[in-house]
């Protein structure tokens, strides 16, 4: 005992904590999404669930990672300390990688995405469950069809209605001759994939950012069990003391010529 640094082991414990964290604050996110997800209608969405389990193994992951490192520096015992090097390094592969692959694919996600929902097209034509997550979301973000409420033909639903006067005098609403009667409804007036472009882009930045914040710290406890790996290691060896080699010393002449002084002879 005692064969660690007392700071390495508090600024160690401190980084645990803060690991921590981040593994409870993951855990939070996909509560969260896990809600909001299935009170909008999305509880369909076919990588919703992929996304929901990733968010809880992740985070899972991060709290037992962050109690064997303070398990292992508290008790300072080698294997613990090293089975936390090997996470910390394959934690910080996946997570440079799954951050710089998602970095590469961000400016492509929008025109993939406006491909796949165009397949829905016309809205009164599509399945059940689009139909429902469509209502769900118009009803939700105050918008009707996925790129104009022309996209639900001559059946534009009761989501896509604006029957508050307060949201036709903000300009959110728009009269619309819908059907072969001409007969005039107030519609949202804003598309929906727009609105829900905005807020997949956000998730994706929120997503970046808390993986690069992973990643930076996967290569900061890397490198604190890195040094206590090697306290415990060599603990009595002494520190290296660098000086500097006395090259530029002047040194004394090898030899000295003597000059003997002329004598003068006094007459």
């Amino acid at each position: 005992m005692g064969e660690i640094n007392t700071c390495l082991k508090r600024t160690f414990t401190i980084f645990n904590i803060i690991f921590a964290i981040a593994g409870a604050v993951i855990i939070l996110l996909a509560v969260l999404a896990q809600v909001v997800t299935s009170s909008n209608g999305a509880a369909n969405l076919d990588n919703r669930l992929t996304g929901l389990i990733m968010l809880y193994v992740v985070g899972s992951i991060t709290m037992v990672v962050a109690v064997l490192g303070a398990y292992g520096a508290h008790k300072e015992k080698k294997g613990p300390l090293i089975a936390f090097l090997v996470c910390m390094v394959i934690g910080s592969m996946i997570m440079l990688r799954v951050g710089f692959t998602t970095v590469f694919a961000r400016p492509q996600m929008e025109p993939v995405l406006e491909e796949t929902f165009r397949r829905f097209l016309p809205l009164d034509e599509a399945r059940e469950d689009v139909q429902e997550m469509a209502n769900a979301m118009q009803d939700r973000m105050q918008c009707c069809g996925l790129f104009s409420y022309k996209d639900w033909g001559n059946n534009i639903p009761v989501s896509c209605l604006c029957d508050n006067v307060e949201e036709e005098e903000e300009d959110k609403c728009m009269n619309v001759n819908y059907n072969f009667l001409m007969t005039q409804k107030s519609v949202y007036s804003k598309p929906c994939f727009p609105i829900l472009m905005h807020y997949v882009l956000l998730i994706t930045d929120i997503t970046l950012a808390i993986v690069f914040t992973l990643a930076a710290l996967a290569l900061l406890g890397l490198g604190l069990s890195s040094l206590m790996i090697h306290q415990l290691r060599h603990p009595n060896r002494a520190p290296v003391m660098l000086t500097v080699p006395a090259i530029f010393t002047p040194q004394p002449p090898k030899y000295q010529e003597l000059h003997n002084p002329p004598s003068y002879t006094t007459y």
